[in-house]
């Protein structure tokens, strides 16, 4: 028996196959494709990594791998000696509204410190999954590609999973099998939402020359198209309420006549490479859990892409679930541990859900629509307005409701620097948990912090310890305690014990 069967090899089920590689776990992988499509490499395989994601990958020590994969080699992270984190340099858009990011108000950046991850980078699904299907393997986890799951059944004390014409027995199972999950219907989770307002395209074709189209993102009167850098990579999205979904293949003649109406050019479309189709339906599951029998990315809650929102959440998803999933598979977690996937990611969905259909929303047609967009577009060149936005956009706002009144407590934690030169992520790459203690005499030394299987104690001097004297980090990067340079022991007791079932005095 598996500890963790996994169904989809995509970006989100290879995290989360190396976070329980990582702890141990033994791990198979469900793929239902057999080879990589030609869909996930570049051009049309282009995703954008938040600053939060990049530093997952920075954390576990795939950075340099996944640079080179992405052929980012002048990826633009900021200069981790640094005495302050310098602003943003990349803020991308609100709905086809290019902000500036020089308008971005760093002051207004909560704990924000220099490190050398501050950027986002783009990437593609390629990349992405080429660096994790590398990763799990060096730790153990078995990948079986062309294995499409038919079936399942649960019990008390295991999944068992249908996949050709073998079955595979774990203790747990996590459908990460994208929007049209099957692990998701076949476990019954109720998945809810919103129809569609668009449907958008995005196609590699041969564009007859002169060329009419402007380059980047332009939103018009009657939707939105993207001119990519690269020849012929095309998107645009059409306001007819999803008409155009993907129960048929857009045909040359259908999708010059909507990049016509949506562009107001003349534009000739000579040849169609490669197309595809999408919409702004917005669904998430109730709950990411039936039993033994979670969902995590893109099987939990669907939505448009606008805003670059679909891998940047499932990845959070992954790193979030794989700890908790790991310490249950060991019988150390608390029972409610595993309870707190959905309680802490559900609201992460949920926003981003909100999020896109703003976004969808603004960019209608009609006249309240179009009023609404030009208020949206003054306040977007305004420094809080673009502010806002790259908080939303990066992950920076995010924080978990933990119980706790400290303002770190529940956020990612930030990239702290020890005067050794030494970062927080150096101490990140096995994936377990750490307490930092800044303070003088070192109060949770001698005794206090146990289980070092569990918790690994660090005391050093940082050069900016944001008035914290110390703290206590989950695997995942989570601030789960923090006090200042008086600090309370026994609260961080009670840290400890429920987030790591680790009793440490």
């Amino acid at each position: 028996m598996h500890d963790v069967v996994i169904a989809g090899a995509g970006p989100v089920g290879l995290l989360l196959a190396c976070e329980l590689g990582l702890a141990g776990c033994d791990v198979l992988v469900l793929e239902q494709e057999a080879e990589p499509t030609e869909w996930k490499a570049m051009p049309l395989g282009m995703r954008g990594l938040s600053p939060t994601s990049v530093e997952v990958f920075h954390r576990r020590g795939m950075l340099p791998g996944l640079l080179r994969a992405s052929g980012a080699d002048q990826y633009a992270g900021a200069d981790a000696d640094l005495e302050v984190a310098p602003a943003p340099r990349s803020v991308a858009h609100f709905a086809g509204m290019m902000l500036d990011p020089a308008d971005i108000d760093a002051d207004a950046l909560a704990y924000r410190l220099p490190s050398p991850v501050l950027e986002g980078i783009m990437t593609s699904l390629e990349a992405v999954e080429s660096v994790l299907a590398e990763q799990a393997a060096k730790l153990g986890v078995k990948i079986l590609r062309g294995a499409r799951v038919s079936a399942l059944r649960q019990d008390a004390d295991s999944v068992t999973v249908q996949a050709g014409d073998q079955e595979y027995q774990a203790r747990w199972l996590v459908g990460c099998d994208g929007g049209r999950s099957t692990v998701r219907g076949l476990a019954g989770f109720a998945f809810t939402g919103t129809e569609p307002l668009f449907t958008g395209y995005t196609m590699l074709a041969t564009v007859a020359e002169p060329n009419p189209l402007r380059p980047g993102f332009n939103l018009t009167p009657t939707g939105m198209y993207l001119r990519m850098p690269t020849p012929g990579h095309i998107g645009m999205l059409d306001c007819d309420g999803g008409a155009y979904d993907r129960t048929r293949q857009p045909t040359l003649q259908h999708l010059q006549s909507v990049l016509r109406r949506v562009s107001g050019t003349d534009v000739t479309l000579d040849d169609i490479h490669l197309a595809s189709t999408f919409t702004d339906r917005a669904m998430q599951t109730d709950s990411y859990r039936q039993g033994r029998v979670l969902l995590a990315g893109d099987a939990a809650h669907i939505h448009s892409p606008l805003g670059a929102q679909g891998l940047n959440t499932g990845i959070g998803d992954a790193i979030n679930l794989g700890w908790k999933l790991a310490a249950t598979v060991y019988g150390y977690a608390p029972d409610e541990l595993l309870d707190t996937y959905t309680q802490e990611r559900h609201p992460v969905g949920a926003h981003t859900l909100e999020w896109t259909r703003a976004q969808s929303a603004v960019m209608q047609p009609d006249p309240h629509a179009q009023a609404i967009q030009t208020l949206v577009r003054d306040l977007l060149n305004t420094p809080d307005g673009v502010t806002y936005v790259y908080n939303r956009t990066s992950g920076a706002s995010t924080r978990y409701d933990l119980g706790s009144t400290h303002p770190l407590v529940g956020r990612n934690a930030p990239d702290f620097r020890f005067t050794d030169g030494k970062h927080l992520s150096d101490f990140m790459k096995e994936g377990g948990s750490l307490v930092l203690d800044f303070t003088a005499d070192q109060r949770l030394h001698g005794g206090h912090v146990g289980h070092a299987d569990l918790i690994r104690y660090v005391a050093a001097p940082v050069v900016n310890d944001l008035g914290c004297g110390a703290l206590l980090i989950r695997p995942d990067g989570v601030i789960a305690w923090a006090d200042d340079h008086d600090p309370d022991l026994t609260a961080f007791e009670r840290a400890a014990e429920r987030w790591l079932g680790a009793t440490t005095l």
